[in-house]
Protein backbone atom coordinates (compact mmCIF):
# COMPACT_ATOMS: atom_id res chain seq x y z
CA UNK A 1 0.00 0.00 0.00
CA UNK A 2 1.16 3.55 -0.66
CA UNK A 3 0.40 6.63 1.41
CA UNK A 4 -0.62 8.79 -1.54
CA UNK A 5 -3.52 6.47 -2.31
CA UNK A 6 -4.33 5.80 1.35
CA UNK A 7 -4.86 9.54 1.89
CA UNK A 8 -7.48 9.79 -0.86
CA UNK A 9 -9.91 12.68 -0.40
CA UNK A 10 -12.36 11.25 -2.95
CA UNK A 11 -15.86 10.79 -1.55
CA UNK A 12 -18.20 7.84 -2.00
CA UNK A 13 -20.39 8.15 -5.07
CA UNK A 14 -18.43 11.13 -6.40
CA UNK A 15 -15.62 11.64 -8.84
CA UNK A 16 -12.33 13.14 -7.59
CA UNK A 17 -12.62 16.92 -7.31
CA UNK A 18 -10.30 19.65 -6.11
CA UNK A 19 -10.94 21.02 -2.63
CA UNK A 20 -12.82 24.30 -2.94
CA UNK A 21 -12.10 25.33 0.67
CA UNK A 22 -8.38 26.03 1.04
CA UNK A 23 -8.82 26.87 4.74
CA UNK A 24 -10.49 23.53 5.51
CA UNK A 25 -9.27 20.21 4.15
CA UNK A 26 -11.63 17.47 2.97
CA UNK A 27 -10.73 15.50 6.10
CA UNK A 28 -11.57 18.44 8.37
CA UNK A 29 -14.88 18.65 6.52
CA UNK A 30 -15.43 14.98 7.40
CA UNK A 31 -14.97 15.82 11.08
CA UNK A 32 -17.41 18.71 10.90
CA UNK A 33 -20.02 16.66 9.04
CA UNK A 34 -19.90 13.95 11.71
CA UNK A 35 -20.06 16.29 14.69
CA UNK A 36 -23.16 18.05 13.30
CA UNK A 37 -24.91 14.81 12.35
CA UNK A 38 -28.01 13.45 14.05
CA UNK A 39 -26.46 10.02 14.86
CA UNK A 40 -23.57 11.74 16.65
CA UNK A 41 -25.88 13.89 18.79
CA UNK A 42 -27.75 10.78 19.93
CA UNK A 43 -24.57 9.55 21.65
CA UNK A 44 -25.16 12.05 24.47
CA UNK A 45 -27.85 9.75 25.88
CA UNK A 46 -26.25 6.37 25.23
CA UNK A 47 -24.57 4.44 28.02
CA UNK A 48 -20.80 4.02 27.96
CA UNK A 49 -20.62 1.77 31.05
CA UNK A 50 -22.56 3.38 33.87
CA UNK A 51 -26.20 4.60 33.98
CA UNK A 52 -26.49 8.21 32.91
CA UNK A 53 -28.73 10.35 35.11
CA UNK A 54 -27.17 10.38 38.56
CA UNK A 55 -23.62 11.58 37.98
CA UNK A 56 -22.67 14.35 35.60
CA UNK A 57 -19.02 13.30 35.63
CA UNK A 58 -19.65 9.79 34.29
CA UNK A 59 -18.84 9.35 30.63
CA UNK A 60 -21.47 8.87 27.95
CA UNK A 61 -20.79 7.63 24.44
CA UNK A 62 -20.61 11.27 23.40
CA UNK A 63 -17.91 12.37 25.85
CA UNK A 64 -16.01 9.14 25.23
CA UNK A 65 -16.08 9.73 21.46
CA UNK A 66 -14.85 13.31 21.83
CA UNK A 67 -11.96 12.16 24.01
CA UNK A 68 -11.03 9.32 21.64
CA UNK A 69 -11.07 11.82 18.78
CA UNK A 70 -8.75 14.17 20.68
CA UNK A 71 -6.26 11.37 21.37
CA UNK A 72 -6.63 10.15 17.78
CA UNK A 73 -5.81 13.58 16.39
CA UNK A 74 -2.62 13.73 18.44
CA UNK A 75 -1.59 10.23 17.40
CA UNK A 76 -2.23 11.02 13.74
CA UNK A 77 -0.17 14.22 13.84
CA UNK A 78 2.73 12.56 15.67
CA UNK A 79 2.84 9.75 13.14
CA UNK A 80 2.20 12.07 10.18
CA UNK A 81 5.15 14.31 11.02
CA UNK A 82 7.60 11.39 10.75
CA UNK A 83 5.91 9.81 7.72
CA UNK A 84 6.24 13.09 5.82
CA UNK A 85 9.96 13.09 6.62
CA UNK A 86 10.26 9.52 5.38
CA UNK A 87 8.16 10.18 2.26
CA UNK A 88 8.99 13.76 1.22
CA UNK A 89 7.01 13.39 -2.03
CA UNK A 90 3.83 13.64 0.09
CA UNK A 91 4.63 17.17 1.25
CA UNK A 92 3.40 18.68 -2.01
CA UNK A 93 -0.16 17.53 -1.33
CA UNK A 94 -0.43 16.67 2.36
CA UNK A 95 0.56 17.89 5.83
CA UNK A 96 0.71 16.33 9.28
CA UNK A 97 -2.68 17.96 9.91
CA UNK A 98 -4.22 15.67 7.26
CA UNK A 99 -3.10 12.61 9.21
CA UNK A 100 -4.48 14.13 12.40
CA UNK A 101 -7.80 15.09 10.79
CA UNK A 102 -8.38 11.64 9.25
CA UNK A 103 -7.75 9.83 12.54
CA UNK A 104 -9.77 12.42 14.49
CA UNK A 105 -12.78 12.10 12.18
CA UNK A 106 -12.71 8.29 12.15
CA UNK A 107 -12.28 8.25 15.95
CA UNK A 108 -15.17 10.67 16.40
CA UNK A 109 -17.42 8.26 14.49
CA UNK A 110 -16.12 5.02 15.99
CA UNK A 111 -19.13 4.44 18.28
CA UNK A 112 -21.91 5.74 16.02
CA UNK A 113 -23.27 2.23 15.48
CA UNK A 114 -23.45 1.21 19.13
CA UNK A 115 -26.99 0.47 20.35
CA UNK A 116 -28.60 1.53 23.65
CA UNK A 117 -27.57 -0.12 26.94
CA UNK A 118 -23.85 -0.42 26.25
CA UNK A 119 -22.24 -3.51 24.77
CA UNK A 120 -25.01 -5.65 26.25
CA UNK A 121 -27.28 -4.02 23.66
CA UNK A 122 -25.34 -5.73 20.86
CA UNK A 123 -25.92 -9.14 22.44
CA UNK A 124 -29.58 -8.34 23.08
CA UNK A 125 -30.20 -7.48 19.41
CA UNK A 126 -28.38 -10.64 18.29
CA UNK A 127 -30.20 -12.84 20.79
CA UNK A 128 -33.57 -11.83 19.37
CA UNK A 129 -32.78 -13.60 16.09
CA UNK A 130 -30.94 -16.49 17.75
CA UNK A 131 -33.40 -17.39 20.50
CA UNK A 132 -36.72 -15.59 20.13
CA UNK A 133 -39.48 -17.42 18.18
CA UNK A 134 -40.35 -14.23 16.29
CA UNK A 135 -36.70 -13.78 15.31
CA UNK A 136 -36.38 -17.42 14.27
CA UNK A 137 -39.43 -16.97 12.02
CA UNK A 138 -37.25 -15.04 9.57
CA UNK A 139 -34.37 -17.56 9.34
CA UNK A 140 -35.54 -19.36 6.20
CA UNK A 141 -36.51 -16.08 4.53
CA UNK A 142 -32.95 -14.70 4.19
CA UNK A 143 -29.63 -16.02 2.87
CA UNK A 144 -26.96 -17.59 5.09
CA UNK A 145 -24.81 -14.47 4.77
CA UNK A 146 -27.74 -12.21 5.70
CA UNK A 147 -28.62 -14.43 8.66
CA UNK A 148 -25.00 -14.12 9.78
CA UNK A 149 -25.48 -10.34 9.92
CA UNK A 150 -28.73 -10.56 11.87
CA UNK A 151 -27.50 -13.04 14.47
CA UNK A 152 -24.28 -11.12 15.14
CA UNK A 153 -25.17 -7.46 15.55
CA UNK A 154 -21.92 -5.53 15.33
CA UNK A 155 -21.63 -1.87 16.28
CA UNK A 156 -18.68 -1.34 13.93
CA UNK A 157 -20.65 -2.60 10.93
CA UNK A 158 -23.69 -0.58 11.99
CA UNK A 159 -21.46 2.49 12.19
CA UNK A 160 -20.22 1.94 8.63
CA UNK A 161 -23.85 1.59 7.54
CA UNK A 162 -24.80 4.87 9.23
CA UNK A 163 -21.89 6.72 7.67
CA UNK A 164 -23.07 5.62 4.23
CA UNK A 165 -26.83 6.08 4.58
CA UNK A 166 -28.12 8.67 2.13
CA UNK A 167 -30.48 10.18 4.70
CA UNK A 168 -27.56 11.62 6.69
CA UNK A 169 -25.73 12.96 3.63
CA UNK A 170 -22.28 12.53 5.18
CA UNK A 171 -20.46 11.35 2.01
CA UNK A 172 -17.13 10.94 3.82
CA UNK A 173 -13.76 10.62 2.10
CA UNK A 174 -12.38 7.18 1.30
CA UNK A 175 -9.47 7.85 3.68
CA UNK A 176 -11.76 8.47 6.66
CA UNK A 177 -13.97 5.48 5.83
CA UNK A 178 -10.87 3.28 5.54
CA UNK A 179 -9.44 4.49 8.85
CA UNK A 180 -12.84 4.00 10.50
CA UNK A 181 -13.07 0.32 9.49
CA UNK A 182 -11.06 -1.63 12.06
CA UNK A 183 -12.43 -4.95 10.79
CA UNK A 184 -12.45 -4.82 6.95
CA UNK A 185 -14.34 -8.07 6.42
CA UNK A 186 -18.00 -9.22 6.34
CA UNK A 187 -19.89 -11.24 8.96
CA UNK A 188 -20.20 -14.25 6.64
CA UNK A 189 -16.53 -15.05 6.23
CA UNK A 190 -15.78 -18.83 6.42
CA UNK A 191 -12.04 -18.23 5.98
CA UNK A 192 -11.86 -15.86 8.96
CA UNK A 193 -8.55 -16.03 10.87
CA UNK A 194 -9.24 -14.82 14.42
CA UNK A 195 -5.52 -14.67 15.20
CA UNK A 196 -5.55 -11.52 13.05
CA UNK A 197 -6.84 -8.46 14.85
CA UNK A 198 -8.54 -7.17 11.70
CA UNK A 199 -10.68 -10.33 11.46
CA UNK A 200 -11.63 -10.63 15.13
CA UNK A 201 -15.00 -9.01 14.33
CA UNK A 202 -16.49 -7.62 11.12
CA UNK A 203 -16.82 -4.13 9.75
CA UNK A 204 -19.74 -4.12 7.29
CA UNK A 205 -23.00 -5.91 6.66
CA UNK A 206 -24.04 -7.60 3.41
CA UNK A 207 -26.04 -4.46 2.63
CA UNK A 208 -22.82 -2.38 2.52
CA UNK A 209 -20.43 -4.99 1.10
CA UNK A 210 -20.19 -3.35 -2.32
CA UNK A 211 -19.66 0.09 -0.77
CA UNK A 212 -16.67 -1.18 1.18
CA UNK A 213 -15.35 -2.98 -1.89
CA UNK A 214 -15.36 0.40 -3.65
CA UNK A 215 -13.56 1.99 -0.69
CA UNK A 216 -10.96 -0.77 -0.50
CA UNK A 217 -10.22 -0.67 -4.20
CA UNK A 218 -9.98 3.13 -4.28
CA UNK A 219 -7.51 3.12 -1.38
CA UNK A 220 -5.69 0.15 -2.93
CA UNK A 221 -5.96 -1.86 0.29
CA UNK A 222 -4.43 -5.31 -0.03
CA UNK A 223 -7.24 -7.86 -0.69
CA UNK A 224 -7.58 -10.89 1.58
CA UNK A 225 -10.48 -13.20 0.66
CA UNK A 226 -14.27 -13.10 0.39
CA UNK A 227 -14.44 -9.31 0.13
CA UNK A 228 -11.99 -8.90 3.01
CA UNK A 229 -9.02 -6.55 2.97
CA UNK A 230 -6.10 -5.75 5.22
CA UNK A 231 -6.53 -2.70 7.40
CA UNK A 232 -5.99 0.88 6.37
CA UNK A 233 -2.83 1.79 8.35
CA UNK A 234 -4.51 4.67 10.17
CA UNK A 235 -7.16 2.27 11.52
CA UNK A 236 -4.45 1.06 13.93
CA UNK A 237 -4.27 4.56 15.39
CA UNK A 238 -8.07 4.83 15.68
CA UNK A 239 -8.08 1.52 17.56
CA UNK A 240 -5.20 2.65 19.79
CA UNK A 241 -6.99 5.89 20.67
CA UNK A 242 -10.09 3.91 21.69
CA UNK A 243 -8.07 1.34 23.66
CA UNK A 244 -6.19 4.07 25.51
CA UNK A 245 -9.33 6.01 26.40
CA UNK A 246 -11.75 3.30 27.38
CA UNK A 247 -9.34 1.50 29.71
CA UNK A 248 -8.19 4.68 31.43
CA UNK A 249 -11.51 6.52 31.45
CA UNK A 250 -13.45 3.54 32.79
CA UNK A 251 -10.96 3.38 35.67
CA UNK A 252 -11.38 7.12 36.26
CA UNK A 253 -15.18 6.74 36.37
CA UNK A 254 -14.88 3.70 38.64
CA UNK A 255 -12.78 5.67 41.09
CA UNK A 256 -15.15 8.65 40.98
CA UNK A 257 -18.07 6.33 41.77
CA UNK A 258 -16.23 4.69 44.67
CA UNK A 259 -15.97 1.29 42.98
CA UNK A 260 -12.16 1.46 43.03
CA UNK A 261 -10.22 3.19 45.83
CA UNK A 262 -8.00 6.15 45.01
CA UNK A 263 -4.94 4.27 46.29
CA UNK A 264 -5.61 1.33 43.98
CA UNK A 265 -6.41 3.58 41.02
CA UNK A 266 -3.23 5.59 41.58
CA UNK A 267 -1.11 2.44 41.62
CA UNK A 268 -2.73 1.24 38.39
CA UNK A 269 -2.21 4.61 36.69
CA UNK A 270 1.42 4.77 37.82
CA UNK A 271 1.98 1.41 36.11
CA UNK A 272 1.27 3.20 32.80
CA UNK A 273 3.35 6.28 33.51
CA UNK A 274 6.85 5.63 32.22
CA UNK A 275 8.35 8.84 30.83
CA UNK A 276 6.54 11.25 33.13
CA UNK A 277 7.24 9.68 36.54
CA UNK A 278 9.14 12.79 37.63
CA UNK A 279 5.89 14.77 37.35
CA UNK A 280 4.08 12.64 39.94
CA UNK A 281 5.29 14.92 42.73
CA UNK A 282 2.64 17.46 41.70
CA UNK A 283 0.00 15.13 43.17
CA UNK A 284 1.01 16.29 46.66
CA UNK A 285 -0.16 19.81 45.78
CA UNK A 286 -3.57 18.75 44.49
CA UNK A 287 -6.42 18.47 46.96
CA UNK A 288 -9.59 17.09 45.36
CA UNK A 289 -10.04 13.54 44.08
CA UNK A 290 -11.14 14.68 40.59
CA UNK A 291 -7.99 16.81 40.27
CA UNK A 292 -5.70 13.97 41.29
CA UNK A 293 -7.37 11.36 39.08
CA UNK A 294 -7.50 13.82 36.18
CA UNK A 295 -3.79 14.56 36.51
CA UNK A 296 -2.87 10.85 36.63
CA UNK A 297 -5.10 10.22 33.62
CA UNK A 298 -3.38 12.98 31.62
CA UNK A 299 0.10 11.62 32.37
CA UNK A 300 -0.94 8.06 31.50
CA UNK A 301 -2.55 9.06 28.21
CA UNK A 302 0.51 11.09 27.24
CA UNK A 303 2.88 8.19 27.79
CA UNK A 304 0.62 5.68 26.06
CA UNK A 305 0.37 7.94 23.01
CA UNK A 306 4.17 8.04 22.86
CA UNK A 307 4.41 4.25 23.07
CA UNK A 308 1.72 3.55 20.46
CA UNK A 309 2.95 6.13 17.94
CA UNK A 310 6.53 4.85 18.30
CA UNK A 311 5.38 1.26 17.80
CA UNK A 312 3.40 2.26 14.70
CA UNK A 313 6.39 4.04 13.17
CA UNK A 314 8.73 1.15 13.98
CA UNK A 315 6.38 -1.17 12.06
CA UNK A 316 5.40 1.17 9.22
CA UNK A 317 6.85 -1.02 6.47
CA UNK A 318 5.16 -4.17 7.82
CA UNK A 319 1.85 -2.32 8.19
CA UNK A 320 1.99 -1.05 4.60
CA UNK A 321 2.81 -4.58 3.44
CA UNK A 322 -0.18 -5.98 5.35
CA UNK A 323 2.11 -8.11 7.53
CA UNK A 324 1.42 -6.41 10.86
CA UNK A 325 -2.07 -7.20 12.16
CA UNK A 326 -2.19 -6.70 15.93
CA UNK A 327 -3.51 -4.00 18.24
CA UNK A 328 -0.83 -1.45 19.11
CA UNK A 329 -2.00 -1.36 22.75
CA UNK A 330 -1.46 -5.14 22.99
CA UNK A 331 2.21 -4.79 22.02
CA UNK A 332 3.30 -1.47 23.55
CA UNK A 333 5.70 -1.51 26.56
CA UNK A 334 2.82 -0.81 28.98
CA UNK A 335 0.66 -3.69 27.75
CA UNK A 336 0.90 -5.63 31.05
CA UNK A 337 -0.18 -2.57 33.05
CA UNK A 338 -3.12 -2.08 30.67
CA UNK A 339 -4.13 -5.73 31.08
CA UNK A 340 -4.10 -5.29 34.87
CA UNK A 341 -6.40 -2.26 34.58
CA UNK A 342 -8.81 -4.25 32.40
CA UNK A 343 -8.71 -7.16 34.89
CA UNK A 344 -9.59 -4.86 37.81
CA UNK A 345 -12.23 -3.09 35.71
CA UNK A 346 -13.96 -6.39 34.95
CA UNK A 347 -13.93 -7.39 38.62
CA UNK A 348 -14.97 -4.09 40.21
CA UNK A 349 -16.53 -1.86 37.55
CA UNK A 350 -18.19 -3.84 34.77
CA UNK A 351 -19.84 -6.18 37.30
CA UNK A 352 -21.11 -3.39 39.55
CA UNK A 353 -24.80 -3.68 40.41
CA UNK A 354 -25.84 -0.57 38.47
CA UNK A 355 -24.04 -1.83 35.35
CA UNK A 356 -25.60 -5.29 35.62
CA UNK A 357 -29.04 -3.72 36.10
CA UNK A 358 -28.83 -1.62 32.95
CA UNK A 359 -27.55 -4.59 30.93
CA UNK A 360 -30.42 -6.72 32.20
CA UNK A 361 -32.85 -3.99 31.15
CA UNK A 362 -31.34 -3.98 27.67
CA UNK A 363 -31.93 -7.72 27.30
CA UNK A 364 -35.61 -7.15 28.02
CA UNK A 365 -36.25 -3.89 26.19
CA UNK A 366 -34.44 -4.37 22.87
CA UNK A 367 -35.80 -7.84 21.98
CA UNK A 368 -39.22 -6.60 23.07
CA UNK A 369 -39.03 -3.68 20.64
CA UNK A 370 -37.74 -5.92 17.85
CA UNK A 371 -40.55 -8.40 18.41
CA UNK A 372 -43.20 -5.73 17.89
CA UNK A 373 -41.58 -3.71 15.12
CA UNK A 374 -40.34 -6.63 12.99
CA UNK A 375 -43.92 -7.92 13.05
CA UNK A 376 -45.14 -4.44 12.06
CA UNK A 377 -42.58 -4.37 9.24
CA UNK A 378 -43.59 -7.85 8.06
CA UNK A 379 -47.25 -6.86 7.99
CA UNK A 380 -46.45 -3.61 6.16
CA UNK A 381 -44.35 -5.42 3.57
CA UNK A 382 -47.08 -8.00 2.93
CA UNK A 383 -50.10 -5.70 3.20
CA UNK A 384 -51.51 -7.58 6.21
CA UNK A 385 -54.14 -5.56 8.06
CA UNK A 386 -53.98 -5.30 11.86
CA UNK A 387 -55.06 -2.31 13.92
CA UNK A 388 -52.31 -2.90 16.48
CA UNK A 389 -49.51 -3.20 13.93
CA UNK A 390 -50.83 -0.39 11.77
CA UNK A 391 -50.47 1.82 14.83
CA UNK A 392 -46.93 0.54 15.39
CA UNK A 393 -46.12 1.22 11.74
CA UNK A 394 -47.05 4.86 12.34
CA UNK A 395 -44.44 4.97 15.12
CA UNK A 396 -41.70 4.13 12.60
CA UNK A 397 -39.89 7.07 10.96
CA UNK A 398 -41.52 8.00 7.66
CA UNK A 399 -38.41 7.18 5.61
CA UNK A 400 -38.28 3.65 7.06
CA UNK A 401 -41.97 3.04 6.31
CA UNK A 402 -41.60 4.23 2.73
CA UNK A 403 -38.41 2.19 2.20
CA UNK A 404 -40.18 -0.99 3.40
CA UNK A 405 -43.16 -0.31 1.15
CA UNK A 406 -40.87 0.27 -1.85
CA UNK A 407 -39.09 -3.09 -1.33
CA UNK A 408 -41.83 -5.78 -1.30
CA UNK A 409 -40.40 -9.20 -0.60
CA UNK A 410 -37.02 -7.84 0.61
CA UNK A 411 -37.11 -9.45 4.06
CA UNK A 412 -33.45 -8.79 4.88
CA UNK A 413 -33.81 -5.16 3.84
CA UNK A 414 -36.87 -4.76 6.08
CA UNK A 415 -35.10 -6.35 9.05
CA UNK A 416 -32.06 -4.14 8.55
CA UNK A 417 -34.28 -1.04 8.56
CA UNK A 418 -36.11 -2.10 11.72
CA UNK A 419 -32.78 -2.87 13.39
CA UNK A 420 -31.54 0.58 12.32
CA UNK A 421 -34.55 2.10 14.08
CA UNK A 422 -34.16 0.16 17.34
CA UNK A 423 -30.36 0.27 17.57
CA UNK A 424 -30.33 4.01 16.84
CA UNK A 425 -32.46 4.87 19.87
CA UNK A 426 -31.02 6.47 22.98
CA UNK A 427 -31.34 4.56 26.24
CA UNK A 428 -34.19 6.74 27.47
CA UNK A 429 -36.08 6.62 24.17
CA UNK A 430 -35.86 2.83 24.00
CA UNK A 431 -37.08 2.41 27.59
CA UNK A 432 -39.85 4.99 27.19
CA UNK A 433 -41.14 3.52 23.91
CA UNK A 434 -41.03 -0.02 25.29
CA UNK A 435 -43.13 1.01 28.29
CA UNK A 436 -45.65 2.81 26.11
CA UNK A 437 -46.25 0.05 23.57
CA UNK A 438 -46.44 -2.54 26.38
CA UNK A 439 -49.06 -0.44 28.17
CA UNK A 440 -46.83 0.40 31.15
CA UNK A 441 -46.81 4.17 30.70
Amino acid sequence: MIWHQLLSSQRTGQKPVANTEPSRSAFEQDYDRIIFSHPFRRLQDKTQVHPLPEHDFVHTRLTHSLEVSSVGRSLGKRVGEIILQRHPELKATHSLFDFGAIVAAASLAHDLGNPPFGHAGEDALSDFFIHHPQGQFFKDKVSDAEWGDLTRFEGNAQGFRILNKNQYGLKLTFATLGAFTKYPCPAWFPKRDKTLRSQKKFGFFESEKEIFREVGQALELIPAADCAFVRHPLAFLVEAADDICYSIIDLEDGCSLGLVSYEEARALFEGLITKNKTKLGKLDHLHSLPEKIGYLRALAIGDLMDECSSLFLANEDAILAGKFDQALADHCPSRDALKEIIKISIEKIYRARTVVEIEAAGHEVLPGLLQEFTTAGWYLMNGTKSRKYQNLQLLLPEDIRSDIERQPGQVYGMLRLITDFVSGMTDRHALSLYRKIKGMA
